[in-house]
């Protein structure tokens, strides 16, 4: 059976929609700064296009980009998550994002809850073993919560403490932050856990840690991920 087209209903083209999403979630912009840069390029598009595209077919293309990604990842026997928490300010109120980071410091979840005690952690680790599988070891701060999670689910041997260990979820804060304040903060708990699912997965698919690598074989890696990210859901 041939999988029907999201893109089916709409007048304007696959690529054009593909470009304003990644412009909009990849990079720290707003979304009339995406329409004024879509104008520059003789796209005529309001911002209000722009924001039902990213609600519609940002969660599209992330869910395409981590069934990848946890494909190719099945085949590694140590596997390594780091788990941390960041504030988060919703309407004044205190909010806390939990986010899981792989030994290659790719975000594979982000869960986003009003405590950080034992029963909010243990929704995380059940949240994202359900989709990921089990780890080899999970590295986590000090933090109570993690230990009392890790006990009810049988999982104490698995976990490491430190206090340099977890600096890779650390570093993992600094795209989130830049786009918190791009936008102003957010305003509705559905809407940054939305958004962080969605951004987490775009900017592990076009994060290449240049610093890693030449510099050919950065425009090798640049390449291919912007050629996989406009087959995402083609016929």
């Amino acid at each position: 059976m041939t999988k029907r087209s999201p893109f089916r209903y709409f007048k304007t083209s696959p690529e054009i929609i593909r470009l304003a999403v990644m412009m909009y979630v990849r990079f720290p912009l707003s979304l009339r700064n995406v329409e004024d840069l879509l104008h520059e390029r003789g796209i005529e598009i309001s911002h209000e296009t722009i924001r039902f595209w990213w609600n519609r077919f940002g969660p599209i293309f992330s869910a395409e980009i981590r069934k990848r990604r946890i494909n190719r990842m099945r085949a590694y026997s140590n596997w390594q998550w780091h788990l941390d928490e960041v504030f988060v300010k919703i309407n004044g109120e205190t909010h806390y994002l939990w986010l899981a980071v792989d030994h290659e410091g790719e975000v594979l979840e982000s869960f986003v809850t009003k405590r950080h005690d034992r029963i909010a952690a243990l929704k995380f680790l059940r949240k994202s073993m359900k989709r990921y599988g089990q780890p080899e070891i999970i590295v986590t701060d000090r933090l109570r919560s993690y230990s009392a999670a890790m006990k009810t689910i049988g999982n104490s041997r698995r976990q490491l403490t430190g206090r340099w260990l977890n600096n890779r979820a650390e570093n993992s804060h600094l795209p989130f932050r830049r786009r918190e304040r791009a936008m102003l903060r957010f305003r509705r708990l559905q809407t940054l856990q939305k958004f962080t699912a969605i951004h987490s997965s775009i900017h592990n698919h076009f994060n290449q840690e240049r610093h890693l690598y030449s510099r050919e074989n950065f425009k090798l890696n640049r390449t291919a991920a912007l050629s996989e990210w406009r087959q995402l859901c083609s016929a």
